[in-house]
């Protein structure tokens, strides 16, 4: 081979793996980026007591309605309270809403998921039929329905919500459990004479956890817009909470000529919603993660 060849191969070679981490940096670019505005939402709402200017129950009956400006950034609304401190306050207590609500559907949802998965025969069939019954209704008409009975609450609201969207987890999870259960470490377990309960818990489930990240990760948003309709019904939080669905509906009256006292709420929850759904999506299409979306 000639010396000019051997660069030539060379230079090739060094383009192509050029080539190889250009495209790595590129696919893996979006989930830096939406995950680094997930973390400063999160970062809103854990440091909003040190952040928030003003107190966001705190009356100036003098000042109501007041413009966006110097003093009041995001304007004030019918009772003169700081609109961007209730944004910000709001922004924490609609994640850790949205966190308590994921965190029922899954504890219910991965224990009925697993035993219906692992398990099949009756126990499989007596699940998933008790979820397909679940999942007829609507889930905010459900979720509604169950909060009118429980009484209008933030907390009943969150566990309506929570009860709604376990059959969604128990789903995905049989799913992903009856793909592992058959691969030959389990059969390998189970000639070992390890118990089910061991098996499912230290091979089964790790295998699951990709899939079920990725759609908490979407459903973030989703319980963040359920927590918020209940609220904007007058079913979830109750004023003087600030909560971005309850900010919006007492503001409605005021929407077409003080714009300010409903759009920011509206701005925050929407800017929430699409950072985690579309982190979500760049989890899957980056790492490939199943997420069985038809379910």
């Amino acid at each position: 081979m000639s010396a000019s060849e051997a660069v030539v191969r060379r230079a090739g070679r060094a383009a192509g793996l050029w080539r190889s981490s250009h495209r790595h940096r590129v696919r893996f670019l979006p989930v830096i980026v939406l995950a680094i505005l997930a973390a400063a939402i999160l970062l809103i709402g854990v440091l909003a007591p040190l952040i928030s200017p003003k107190d966001p129950n705190a009356l100036n009956i003098a000042q109501p309605l007041r413009p966006p400006g110097a003093g009041a950034w995001f304007g004030t609304d019918e009772t003169g309270r700081d609109i961007l401190s209730r944004t910000i306050w709001g922004t924490r207590l609609s994640l850790v809403s949205a966190g308590a609500v994921l965190l029922i559907a899954l504890s219910i949802g991965v224990v009925v998921g697993s035993i219906a998965g692992y398990g099949g025969g009756l126990a499989d069939q007596l699940l998933m039929r008790t979820a397909d019954l679940f999942l007829a209704f609507p889930a905010l008409i459900l979720a509604i329905a169950l909060t009118a009975a429980l009484g209008p609450s933030l907390q009943n609201a969150v566990l309506s919500i929570g009860i709604v969207w376990w059959p969604i987890y128990a789903r995905l999870v049989r799913s992903r459990v009856l793909s592992v259960r058959e691969n030959l470490y389990v059969e390998a377990a189970r000639a070992l004479g390890l118990s089910d309960a061991r098996i499912l818990i230290r091979h089964v489930l790790p295998q699951c956890w990709g899939t079920i990240v990725s759609r908490v990760t979407v459903d973030v948003g989703y319980a963040i817009i359920l927590t918020a309709s209940l609220s904007f019904l007058g079913l979830g939080s109750q004023p003087p909470t600030a909560e971005w669905g309850s900010m919006i509906a007492t503001s409605r009256p005021y929407f077409f000529s003080y714009w300010w006292t409903v759009t920011f709420p509206g701005l925050a929850m929407f800017l929430a919603v699409t950072v985690f759904s579309f982190l979500g999506d760049a989890l899957y299409d980056t790492f490939g993660i199943k997420t069985d979306r038809h379910i």
